[in-house]
Parts: structure tokens; C-alpha cells; sequence
């Protein structure tokens, strides 16, 4: 794939770059050693006035850059604007908590008295430069989610970000720099998905950070593995949408539109299954179905649009076969099902509710990365939680009810990384954020996020 800046809105290219030279990459490389080996012993004070400047700065220039997003990806400018605003929230939240976070623990003294210890404690030290491999679906959050935490950890970055999204890519490393912190703290690598093995083999790179596809996760992992480097991996997503009978169901199906199409529809933590007890399934699919009908499709820099293109001409490929399998098995489409009429210059697709989905459908098992729903019927908690478990993802869930007992239930046996009720998924940095199954291990954000990257050392003092 080349280095380039594509609008999905019209399929133009705007720019192209050309990667960057192996003399280049090692440059970086050597630069990120070097700014390491300083870096690594500033203070908290010091890393929190620096993050906070780039925050100020993002601040500042956050119209400009949801624009190039926008551009990029094709998300709505109103959510571009808000994906900045939530990452100067987030360096904020890290500049202000991350000492406190890293704090040394101190066993205590009876508890270690049998070690032969007159005093023991846990130091948080950084480990390194850390590669960042990251998406185009939210292409300032996912990285700023990784970099603000790592670097008032002490650690240095290294981001390898989509090659569609190169602006975007280059503005985070001009942001960093034009902050205050020392070059070779963070850099772009503008380089194509095939370098980036050599990249995480060189002795220099300690670790690595994945946010995307199953396929890139698995490839990352198992070159990490080789070398014995620790990984972050935050992979795909097919979450459930529960609603029992003591639900709001104006409520649920309001938000349930929400949380399909968010981002296009392209976001690894958007509902993508509605499981529906029995008993309000009609009403549900009822509202559901007139809110997605509901929704305008068009041009992203325009105010009044809810639904842009999606990112390129493949992933709405793929998002067609997994419809057109399904409709060919049985299933039927609500509404959607086809590309809108008058935006045949984008990657558009209607938004689109299915009903009748069978286990031997594709988009059963598979995520649909789209504005696509698969909208079930349930008679019982048991029959939603063995549904909901029913997929090789487990990222995030989605449980709508006011019974307290029903809700233990489902966090009990729900196979996810979150459980959130009588609302939407979403990211915040105070709560860990990761999956389990073929989502991925490890967790961004909250303290659990900052100590990924961290070396947990013993330090033990004798008499």
C-alpha cells in the first residue's frame, strides 16, 4: 500500500510521501537510544510540563487537525474534533496522575521479615524506545493513548501509523517536538507494514504496541515473541448489545444507533450484535431500525452529516461480501443493504440492519467493519450470554436492564474486557481498556495502561 493521503469522500489522492530510507530508519533509530538514555531520568514535574505544552498545543490547533482526520479517514469533522478534545483530555488526565500511578510500593515490614529484608519496595523504572503500530480508524487517539501514558513513564516512541493516514502521522511527531521534548522522544516512522519487522528485531526497540487487525496482531506477536519482547495488542471486535425487559427501550435503541455507527461504523468496540429478549424485540427493532433509516449519509466536512465514507474502496468490499453471504443464507435487511445513490464518487454504504443471521453466516463469526447491525432475538439472559460468547472476540459488551441481579450475571459471564450498562462503550483514561480471546492482551489507559511498559523492580535491603 503506498504512503498517501486518499479521501474516501471522493477518492482523490491528495498527497503522497515516500518512505523513509534504511539510512533514515536507522537515524531514528539511533536517535531514540540517544534521547532515551536522558530522558529517562527527568522528573515527573519535568514530563508533565512537557505533555501538558502538547496538549495546549493540540488544544489550539484541533479544528485543523480533525480536518486533516477528515480528510484521511473520512470520519465526521464534529467527531474529529472530538477525538482531539478527548486527547488533550487524556494528556491532561496522564501529566496530572502518572507520578502517583508509578508511586514505589512498600510491602509491609512483617510481611517481608521472613526474607531476611530490613525494607523492601516495587520501583516503576521505563524500559525504552517502545514501537507503536498503529491504526487509521481514530489516527490521533490510538496513538496518543499509547504515547501520553509511555512517555511520563520515562519511555521514548516510535510510531509506525497506516500508511493512509500520513498526515495525521507526521503532525504527532511535529506535536511532540514543537512541545519541548527532546528529539528522538517521539518520531514517525513513514515507512510501509513491510519494514516493520526489522524494526522491532533491532536490538535498540525494547518493546511494541499493536491496535488493528487480527492478521497484524498475530504477525507483530509472533516476531515479538521471537526476540522475547514484550507486546500490547488491541485487535478486532464483534461486540454485543444486550437488551432484557426491564430496559429503557427508547433509550437503548437511541444509543444502540449511536454505538453502531460511531466512526463510520469502523471502530473496534462498536456494537455489532443486538442481542433482543423476546418480549421487547419488536419495539426495539422497531426504533432501531427507523433511527438508522434516519440517518444522513454524505460528506464528512458537512455539519449535518452523521454517516461518512467508509475508509477505502477494500473495506467496504469487505463489508459488501459479508452482507451479500448473509442476504444469500436467509437473512434480511431492515434497511441498507447497498451503496447510497449520488455518493458514487466515495466509499459509502448505507447503514444497515439485518435480522435472521444464522451461525453459518460469515458476519456471525466475523467483524463487520461498517455501519452494518446483525439484530438477534433471545428468550432468556442465559440464551443472550451464550450468544454474546459466540465469537472469537471478547473486546468490550454493551448490557441494557435495571435488574441488579440480571447485571451480576452478565459480568460474571460475559467473555469481555468491559462490561458497560444501559449504555455505550467508550474509552476513558481512568479505566483500563483491552480484551481477551482473539481481542488481544494487555490494557491501555488507567494505571494498568502506564505499567504495561514498565519494569517492575524488586528492590530488597538486608540488615
Amino acid at each position: 500500500m503506498p504512503i498517501a493521503t486518499v479521501n474516501p469522500a471522493d477518492g482523490t489522492t491528495v498527497k503522497t510521501f515516500d518512505p523513509l530510507s534504511a539510512d533514515e530508519v536507522e537515524q531514528r533509530l539511533a536517535d531514540a537510544e540517544a534521547a532515551f538514555r536522558g530522558y529517562r531520568t527527568t522528573t515527573f514535574e519535568e514530563r508533565a510540563r512537557l505533555l501538558n505544552a502538547a496538549a495546549d498545543l493540540l488544544e489550539r490547533e484541533a479544528d485543523g487537525v480533525a480536518r486533516v482526520m477528515t480528510t484521511e479517514m473520512g470520519k465526521p469533522l464534529a467527531a474529529a474534533r472530538a477525538e482531539a478534545a478527548k486527547c488533550v483530555k487524556a494528556m491532561r488526565w496522564y501529566a496530572r496522575n502518572a507520578e502517583e500511578l508509578l508511586a514505589p510500593e512498600y510491602p509491609a515490614p512483617e510481611d517481608v521479615a521472613d526474607s531476611g529484608a530490613e525494607r523492601a519496595e516495587v520501583r516503576y523504572r521505563p524500559l525504552g524506545p517502545v514501537l507503536a503500530v498503529m491504526p487509521w480508524n481514530f489516527p490521533l487517539w490510538q496513538v496518543v493513548r499509547f504515547a501520553a501514558p509511555a512517555l511520563m513513564a520515562g519511555n521514548v516512541g516510535l510510531l509506525k501509523h497506516a500508511s493512509n493516514v500520513p498526515q495525521t502521522a507526521l503532525y504527532l511527531g511535529d506535536l511532540f517536538h514543537r512541545a519541548g521534548f527532546a528529539p528522538g522522544c517521539f518520531q514517525t516512522l513513514l515507512v510501509s507494514s513491510g519494514a516493520v519487522e526489522a524494526v522491532l528485531r533491532d536490538p535498540r526497540v525494547v518493546a511494541a504496541t499493536l491496535t488493528g487487525s487480527e492478521g497484524a496482531g498475530r504477525a507483530v506477536a509472533s516476531v515479538a515473541g521471537d526476540e522475547i519482547k514484550k507486546t500490547v495488542l488491541e485487535l478486532g471486535g464483534s461486540d454485543p448489545f444486550v437488551v432484557m425487559p426491564s430496559a429503557d427501550v427508547e433509550a437503548a435503541a437511541r444509543t444502540a444507533v449511536t454505538a453502531r455507527v460511531q466512526n463510520n461504523g469502523q471502530s473496534c468496540i462498536a456494537a455489532k450484535r443486538f442481542l433482543v429478549h423476546t418480549d421487547v424485540f419488536d419495539a426495539f427493532a422497531e426504533r432501531f431500525t427507523a433511527g438508522m433509516l434516519g440517518l444522513t449519509v454524505g460528506d464528512p466536512m458537512e455539519p449535518g452529516t452523521d454517516v461518512g465514507p467508509l475508509s477505502g474502496a477494500q473495506g467496504r468490499e469487505d463489508l459488501e461480501e459479508l452482507v451479500t453471504d448473509a442476504l444469500a443464507q436467509g437473512a434480511q435487511a431492515l434497511c441498507g443493504g447497498r451503496r447510497p445513490q449520488g455518493l458514487e464518487r466515495g466509499f459509502y454504504y448505507e447503514p444497515t440492519v439485518l435480522t435472521g443471521v444464522t451461525a453459518q453466516m460469515r458476519i456471525h463469526r466475523e467483524e463487520a467493519f461498517g455501519p452494518v447491525a446483525t439484530l438477534y432475538r433471545v428468550a432468556d439472559a442465559e440464551e443472550a450470554v451464550t450468544l454474546a460468547n459466540d465469537t472469537p472476540f471478547g473486546l468490550s459488551s454493551n448490557v441494557w436492564t435495571r435488574d441488579e441481579c440480571e447485571a451480576d450475571r452478565f459480568v460474571q459471564d460475559l467473555e469481555a474486557g468491559g462490561v458497560f450498562f444501559n449504555g455505550m462503550t467508550a474509552s476513558h483514561p481512568a479505566l483500563p481498556f483491552g480484551g481477551v480471546k482473539r481481542s488481544g492482551y494487555g490494557r491501555e489507559l488507567a494505571g494498568h495502561g502506564i505499567r504495561e511498559f514498565c519494569n517492575a523492580t524488586t528492590v530488597w535491603r538486608g540488615a
